[in-house]
């Protein structure tokens, strides 16, 4: 049976993409209130983004994250753990600029995808590594 290691370097980046989430979450507050639509996004294209910028990272990061941690807890080495951590958040920050400004394509956007693919990617068979070692 494996030993459980605390993921405290995840932990840090749980954190950070926490405050990010945050930082969407109170732009599409913001665009709610300055437009008066409760629901949807009115066909204001600020508010539409704000939307957009929030729900795609509500879409990518649990996933991300929760690979990140199962790897770390499974013994992988902190630098591994840092460089997917920084990573996501760094790909997780370009997708949220790019969507910011537009929702079409973007090099911003496409490099945050890119990056949390590959997160998502390396995480797994990080995971998958480490389970067939421990057999």
């Amino acid at each position: 049976m494996p030993t459980v290691v605390v993921p405290t370097a995840s932990a840090a980046y749980a954190a950070a993409l926490g405050l990010l989430a945050a930082l969407l979450t109170v732009r599409v507050i913001l665009g709610r209130v300055r437009t008066g639509v409760q629901f949807g996004d009115g066909g204001d294209a600020p508010l539409r983004r704000a939307i957009r910028a929030h729900a795609n990272a509500a879409e990518q990061v649990p996933l991300a994250l929760l690979l990140i941690v199962l790897a770390e807890a499974l013994g992988t080495p902190a630098a591994f753990v840092h460089a997917l951590g920084a990573a996501l958040l760094l790909g997780r920050a370009l997708s949220a600029f790019g969507l910011s400004r537009s929702v079409e394509a973007s090099q911003p956007r496409q490099m945050g995808a890119g990056l949390t693919v590959l997160v998502v990617v390396a995480a797994a068979l990080l995971i998958a590594l480490r389970l067939l070692m421990a057999r």
